[in-house]
């Protein structure tokens, strides 16, 4: 996969892509990060990325012209029609179901923007989705790209390690994820539950399936409205209800 991101605070990336999963997934050669400042491609002898809005109002407004000219030199020199992505509040609400449909391309284009907002002309014409990480305004689209690159390159193949671990993840199976244990058994007095011990792996298996149920109940009950519950979660989910 080949990641673009147009930005006007590339020195912002730096730190993100150089540690952790986003650089083993480079390492790995997995993914190929290319961060792009638009700047560069202003046609403004002042270098001026931004304007008044027309009709007056608060704020400046990105220019059409950089972003344009900055997509069509990464399409020209990729040889690609890349997914373009605009972070913008008024996007669609980002979720894991996207990020899973974002891993499946090969090339994804990024644009943060500032300011009081973008020309029309980029989002009509340039964008193929817009994405919103909340319902709150942040200075600029570069801590919410960070956070989508994230989501998207720890679901390449190979890059977490185990297969198991993107597909177990709470919201990729439709519930949230049931609680985790690790060594010692006993700290403080507080037990590992006597289940996760026993080596039995139908049980365990039953065990993190209800607790998956309770969790997504107690924190996030709306996912349950669309999830398809078998026979069995059903009347699980009933005992979960009736015990409070």
């Amino acid at each position: 996969m080949r990641i673009d991101i147009l930005t006007l605070f590339p020195n912002m990336f730096t730190g993100v892509i150089n540690e952790s999963i986003l650089k083993k997934a480079m390492e790995l050669g997995k993914v190929q990060y290319h961060i792009t400042n638009f700047r560069d491609f202003s046609t403004d002898k002042h270098q001026a990325v931004d304007d008044y809005p027309y009709g007056g109002g608060a704020g400046m407004v990105l220019k059409p012209e950089p972003i344009f000219h900055a997509v069509e030199h990464i399409e020209s020199v990729t040889n690609s029609s890349p997914r373009v992505i605009l972070l913008c509040p008024q996007g669609e609400r980002y979720t894991q179901k996207k990020a899973e449909q974002l891993a499946r391309e090969e090339h994804l284009l990024f644009i943060c923007g500032h300011y009081e907002g973008y020309d029309e002309r980029i989002r009509e014409n340039l964008v193929t989705d817009e994405i919103s990480i909340g319902d709150f305004v942040l200075t600029g689209g570069e801590l919410a790209a960070m956070v989508v690159v994230d989501s998207i390159v720890r679901l390449l193949p190979g890059v977490l390690g185990n297969e198991d671990s993107p597909v177990l993840d709470s919201f990729s199976t439709g519930l949230l994820e049931h609680p985790h244990y690790t060594r010692p058994a006993e700290f403080r007095g507080m037990r590992v539950p006597d289940v996760l011990l026993s080596g039995n792996h139908k049980l365990i298996d039953e065990w993190r399936r209800k607790q998956s149920l309770k969790r997504t109940l107690e924190r996030r009950p709306d996912l349950l409205e669309s999830y398809p519950l078998t026979e069995q979660e059903i009347e699980w989910l009933n005992e979960l209800k009736r015990n409070g």
